[in-house]
């Protein structure tokens, strides 16, 4: 279906919404299965230390998430900053780890992808 002329193809609204979705999703099972993430997203297994920051970030992911979670209008314009910020360093730093990391989890690379597409995705809403 084709955006209506001068439409976004998604409303910032919708796409902080998705992001924050996947970060809020995302969050859940790096605190409550932080090993199988690991697994799926690198290909290795956590050690005890590994385990604690997993789950801190998961923390991290989760605050991102309920924050950027859409509210009025205005607030969607500063979770699309906070969110194209996070999702394009993600996805590159995630690229890294695929290329030069050495890491190959099943994940990698569709996570690499699709942090980059909602960054780039997000970037006119960011930037405005």
């Amino acid at each position: 279906m084709m955006a209506a002329p001068g439409k976004a193809w998604m409303s910032t609204r919708a796409l902080t919404k998705a992001s924050a979705a996947i970060e809020l999703g995302t969050a859940g099972a790096l605190i409550v299965v932080p090993d199988i993430v690991a697994h799926l997203l690198l290909g290795s297994e956590l050690s005890g230390g590994g385990i604690a920051v997993a789950r801190v970030a998961g923390l991290a992911l989760l605050a991102l998430g309920l924050a950027c979670w859409p509210g009025g209008e205005e607030a969607a314009r500063q979770a699309a900053r906070a969110l194209f910020v996070y999702n394009l360093l993600a996805g590159i730093y995630l690229g890294y780890l695929r290329v030069g990391g050495g890491f190959v989890g099943y994940l990698l690379w569709p996570a690499c992808v699709l942090h980059i597409v909602l960054g780039l995705l997000l970037a006119r809403p960011a930037l405005k």
